[in-house]
């Protein structure tokens, strides 16, 4: 049975790598089709792309989110191995992810990224790296150590049910979360990662885009986790509000009375306050299940990847 692989490239301004990047994919990869899409390069990113085989397309909404959510909804295959243009990842490494994927049966293979040489990654890039990466692993599951690789094997029933939202590099952010949200079958393999080459410049912005990134994260743990979100809010009103009720109590226990109407009012809005967050919280949560399980049975409507060699059923892709 023979799979039909698509290779997914979203690029902006990477003419200095696309091309070995193509053809690294094309040797690795020999039936897959190399699909590159454009994102208003200035460079002739789409000419070299073009020249090395690659299946061009432009999308003029600026942003990696923007070119993913396209490449998603156009591109028909059973396989799709999406990784970044900048030549840093392993073309020799998905063979093994593809294998792992189809093997398990599996929905998504990460590659955690291995440097070459030590002290090769930026400091800041691997500190906001681990440090938003922990901070999924603890609110939504520790499935994954690498969340912000670009390199993934993604099955189609992943590609077909993700409701992309995200507009540029918090996409891997929001990838990430929507595995663990439908606890699909997942893995992490190791793959060797190298530094940019002489003329190429990356793309990510460590402030900007780490705050992106965060944002994004606590938007999805306020509409995926809402009884969490709202619960702390409440948390931290009601202990506020105690706080300003200290010393009005304790004035009260030795005067028989309460001379800071202000604080007193303020705390009770607070703890008022509170309890109506409690309350959203609770509503939402409702909601959210009811959600959760209408993307659940989108994704169990699309047929799974089969094992080498094992029969699929006539709906298949994989026919």
């Amino acid at each position: 049975m023979t799979r039909n692989i698509a290779v997914l490239i979203p690029c902006h301004n990477e003419s200095a790598t696309i091309a070995k990047v193509v053809r690294d994919f094309r040797a690795a990869l020999p039936g897959a089709a190399i699909h590159v899409y454009d994102n208003n390069s200035t460079d002739g990113t789409a000419a070299a792309a073009k020249a090395a085989g690659a299946l061009v397309q432009a999308e003029p909404l600026q942003g990696k989110g923007n070119v993913v959510r396209r490449m998603f909804a156009d591109i028909e295959a059973d396989l799709y191995v999406l990784v970044d243009g900048d030549d840093t990842y392993a073309a020799a490494a998905a063979p093994a992810m593809i294998a792992a994927l189809e093997a398990d049966r599996l929905d998504m293979v990460n590659a955690r990224r291995v440097p070459d040489r030590p002290g090769q990654e930026r400091f800041g890039h691997q500190f906001g790296n681990r440090l938003l990466t922990g901070l999924v692993r603890r609110i939504f599951g520790a499935r994954l150590q690498d969340m912000l690789s670009g390199y993934k094997v993604l099955s189609r029933r992943f590609v077909k049910s993700f409701p992309c939202l995200a507009s540029g590099f918090e996409i891997e952010t929001e990838i990430t979360v929507h595995a663990l949200e439908l606890r699909m079958p997942i893995r992490e393999l190791p793959a060797a990662y190298r530094e940019r080459p002489e003329g190429s410049a990356s793309k990510l912005r460590t402030i900007r885009d780490g705050i992106r990134i965060l944002w994004t994260i606590l938007r999805l743990v306020q509409a995926e986790r809402p009884l969490l979100f709202y619960g702390s809010a409440c948390m931290a009103l009601v202990a506020a509000a105690i706080w300003l009720m200290i010393p009005v109590f304790v004035t009260f226990e030795q005067t028989g009375l309460v001379p800071r109407f202000p604080t007193a009012i303020l705390a009770m809005g607070m703890t008022l306050l509170g309890f109506l967050s409690l309350a959203c919280g609770l509503i939402l949560q409702t909601v959210t299940l009811g959600r959760l399980e209408a993307k659940r049975m989108i994704y169990l409507g699309i047929p799974a990847v089969s094992r080498p060699g094992e029969s699929t059923g006539p709906d298949s892709p994989d026919q």
